[in-house]
């Protein structure tokens, strides 16, 4: 399939998958405009520099990163990991043992986190305009962009 030029959020596929269940969470999912950001929490590098100016790079061996998903204050997906958080928290056996995938199937980006643990729950909001939910999760960071394998609906059910 050949990568496209143009570019929409409704190709976004997304899933977390751990104890208590597996939830859709990309572009169907009611996601605010904000969308869903992933970013690595770490360099991956330290440069040292020698007294003689050579210098030296360290490759560290972690990939912890974050993903951020913004859902609509109306998005049912809200209460399912409302429900998957509590249901993880109870229990340090649940807690950490989620794999949330991303993919972009017009780009053939495949974005992983593993060992994923919810970051805490959403600051909850109610004024004049309806708010969104941030989930916060934290774990391994794995990105491929572009060349992966793209359609993450075969795996995942959704």
């Amino acid at each position: 399939m050949p990568v496209s030029n143009t570019y929409s959020f409704l190709s976004v596929q997304g899933t977390i998958v751990g104890p208590g269940g597996a939830i859709n969470i990309g572009s169907t999912a009611g996601v605010a405009s904000e969308g869903i950001t992933v970013e690595p929490s770490e360099d991956k590098n330290t440069m040292t520099m020698g007294a003689d100016g050579a210098v030296m790079h360290s490759l560290h061996a972690a990939s912890p990163g974050r993903a951020v998903v913004r859902l609509l204050k109306t998005s049912p997906v809200n209460a399912m990991l409302s429900l998957m958080y509590n249901f993880q928290k109870s229990s340090a056996a649940n807690w950490g043992g989620n794999t949330i995938a991303f993919s972009d199937v017009d780009r053939g980006d495949v974005i992983t986190l593993t060992s994923a643990a919810f970051r805490k729950q959403p600051t909850v909001v109610y004024n004049v305009e309806g708010p969104m939910n941030e989930w916060e999760f934290e774990g391994v960071l794995n990105i491929q962009l572009g060349g992966g394998t793209p359609n993450l609906s075969s795996m995942t059910g959704f």
